[in-house]
């Protein structure tokens, strides 16, 4: 059975917002397209900042948002495509690792749980959120020269800043510690629907060197999982100018709706 609809699945200090451009190019070629957010980020982006610090952001899990996802999948007749984006990647290989989508895509996405890579500009990225000396139940509010190195790091000033204004929202730092445990373990030995996993030549968040690492992990187990890295691109380059060439690339690679 051919999967006509996409979920797209976004990652840490964003919203569904941040898939506006995706929805509208693969709506246009036939796909039914959900961007559901993750628990607690219905709101605007405005409404989010304004809310900073929330106590309720500050719980908030990596289990909570996977949970929420599979609620979605359930709710749905058949098994969709999903496409996710840095932390809503690793909630698609953990979705596919489930069997409930009939395809994945991870655009950049954070580490399954065991896989590492040394990387100084990692640590720098991911210390904020991981330390052990900042309270893990603080939500985070990433900072313009934060989002500057961490994200766009690639892009013209007047790019950044519009990104950054459109787009961010803080964060919980309870999700990217909860991807650590058993959560974000994913049996890359289980069979699984098709796999694409994608990286940035100059991604600082999530180099590319882990995504590599990520990839190597399948094919050693014989499970397999396609890859592509994109020379010259950023973290984000699902919003980022010239998204369209990743998002054909996607697109050609996807059953037909």
């Amino acid at each position: 059975m051919v999967a006509s609809t996409i979920v797209f699945v976004h990652g840490m200090f964003m919203t569904p917002l941040c898939w506006e451009g995706w929805t509208a190019r693969f709506t246009a070629l036939g796909y039914r397209c959900l961007a559901p957010a993750w628990p607690g980020r219905e709101r605007s982006v405005a409404e989010l900042n304004a809310a900073h610090p929330d106590p309720a952001l500050g719980r908030l899990t990596l289990t909570d948002v996977v949970d929420s996802m599979v609620r979605v999948l359930a709710s749905l007749d058949d098994k969709p495509i999903v496409v996710g984006h840095s932390m809503g990647g690793l909630v698609t290989q953990i979705l596919v690792n489930r069997d409930l989508a009939a395809a994945g895509v991870a655009l950049h996405p954070a580490p399954p749980a065991g896989v590492f890579a040394l990387s100084w500009p990692l640590l720098r990225c991911n210390w904020p959120m991981i330390s052990p000396f900042v309270d893990r139940w603080a939500p985070r509010a990433m900072s313009f020269e934060d989002f500057q190195y961490a994200f766009v790091n690639t892009l013209p000033l007047a790019a950044q800043k519009a990104a950054y204004d459109r787009y961010v929202v803080p964060e919980s730092r309870m999700v990217p510690r909860d991807s650590l445990g058993a959560i974000g373990r994913v049996d890359f030995r289980k069979p699984h629907a098709p796999l694409l996993i994608t990286a940035g030549e100059k991604d600082h968040i999530v180099p590319a060197v882990l995504n590599r690492a990520n990839v190597a992990k399948y094919r050693r187990a014989g499970s397999g999982a396609d890859f592509r890295e994109f020379p010259g691109r950023d973290h984000f380059g699902l919003g980022a100018p010239g998204w369209e060439e990743i998002a054909d690339f996607v697109a050609a690679r996807l059953p037909k709706a």
